[in-house]
């Protein structure tokens, strides 16, 4: 049976501007960006599972604290992952998915359940989010906007 695993969990304020995040490290990312921040949640197995009572255990825990839940990976689980979105739709949270995929390698389904995705494999000669130079975008689903501007200190 495939279990959805994570190897950390946080609160962040940077990772979605204008949200405040409970964000979760998936384990098992098949990429291996070179240069990946995150390299020792490669391995397949590592953490603890995130269930489904699990997530709805830390919602409750963060009701009225956090607006959008983030995971960093999983889409290798895509059936789970989209459980894990329907979940925190329901509780009125925004959510976000930080891959190394670009969008149009990602299954369609779980684009309905996102308000924000981040896309691209990070490549050290060009940088992160913070870059004008980076590859990686990240995306305002609900409009289609670009808001790589917010990580990179420029304003609308």
């Amino acid at each position: 049976m495939q279990q959805l695993r994570f190897d950390r969990e946080e609160i962040v304020w940077q990772e979605v501007p204008g949200e405040v995040s409970l964000a979760f490290l998936c384990s098992g990312c098949p990429l291996r960006c070179q240069g990946c921040h995150s390299s020792g949640s490669w391995k397949a197995g590592r953490g603890a599972v995130l269930s489904e009572d699990y997530l709805r255990s830390r919602l409750q825990q963060y009701r009225g604290l956090i607006s959008c839940v983030l995971f960093m990976g999983g889409e290798w689980h895509g059936a789970l992952l989209e459980g894990m979105l329907r979940i925190a739709r329901e509780e009125g949270l925004h959510t976000c998915l930080y891959t190394g995929l670009e969008r149009n390698e990602l299954s369609a389904s779980l684009l309905p359940h996102l308000t924000y995705l981040k896309t691209g494999r990070w490549l050290p000669k060009r940088g992160g989010l913070n870059n004008p130079a980076t590859n990686q975008q990240f995306t305002d689903l609900r409009s289609g906007a670009n808001l790589n501007h917010l990580f990179q200190g420029e304003t609308l």
